[in-house]
């Protein structure tokens, strides 16, 4: 209906009513489930919230409009679905766990480097990654004039021309994994996110969608 402040002056403009009578003090307490709230004579009705889970494919973006004309992640969900943002994002070659959602205090919390929610990605890389590399990254490494992390790492299989590593990162820099394989002259051939904090990919599919239940989404404000 308004930002905080523009309905701030709605309130001391008289705009606005609870049950009927006008509210013109700031601060002023309601019950949403049992109170109505009107503008201007208007009822307004909270929206609900909605929290997804999205298996996110190779060959889309995590913009609602690309200018390249290319498939978003957006047209793989339902139209009365058209207020959710992606939390974060993934990039075009990228695919794997990212959620959508309309509670932008929810995106605001799984976002911010200062919280450092914890995501698991694995990594098909091409040629060999040794052991002194993973340490390096675990230690920290400066490209392109920023410092990149890894928090955990794990080889999962790897041979001279092929190395498959999970990587665990906390604050999620734009093209951190690619990145730290770049830095050692290694190119990232397939990268999956798996877990964000404790929401695992599972046996979700590419392109598909679930609803977070109360208690995921409860395991991930208590993560922060």
């Amino acid at each position: 209906m308004a930002s905080r402040r523009a309905g701030e002056q709605f309130i001391l403009a008289g705009r606005v009513a609870v049950n009927g009578q006008p509210v013109r003090l700031l601060g002023s307490k309601i019950d949403p489930d049992h109170d109505q709230v009107a503008v201007d004579g208007k009822l307004i009705h909270a929206k609900k919230l909605v929290y997804i889970a999205l298996n996110k494919p190779v060959g889309c973006v995590c913009s609602r409009q690309d200018e390249l004309d290319r498939p978003t992640i957006y047209d793989l969900l339902p139209r009365e679905w058209d207020t959710v943002q992606s939390v974060g994002r993934l990039d075009y070659n990228s695919e794997g766990l990212i959620f959508l959602t309309n509670d932008g205090q929810f995106a605001l919390r799984l976002t911010h480097p200062r919280y450092g929610i914890r995501k698991k990605y694995l990594a098909t890389v091409e040629g060999e990654v040794t052991p002194a590399m993973l340490q390096l990254f675990r230690e920290g490494i400066f490209h392109e004039g920023e410092r990149l992390k890894a928090l955990a790492t794990r080889m999962v299989s790897h041979t001279r021309a092929k190395s498959v590593v999970e990587l665990e990162l906390g604050e999620g820099k734009n093209r951190e994994v690619r990145r730290l394989f770049e830095s050692q002259a290694l190119t990232v051939r397939k990268l999956q996110r798996t877990q964000i904090g404790k929401i695992r990919l599972g046996e979700l599919k590419p392109g598909k969608w679930r609803t977070l239940n109360a208690v995921e989404i409860k395991t991930l404000i208590s993560d922060l």
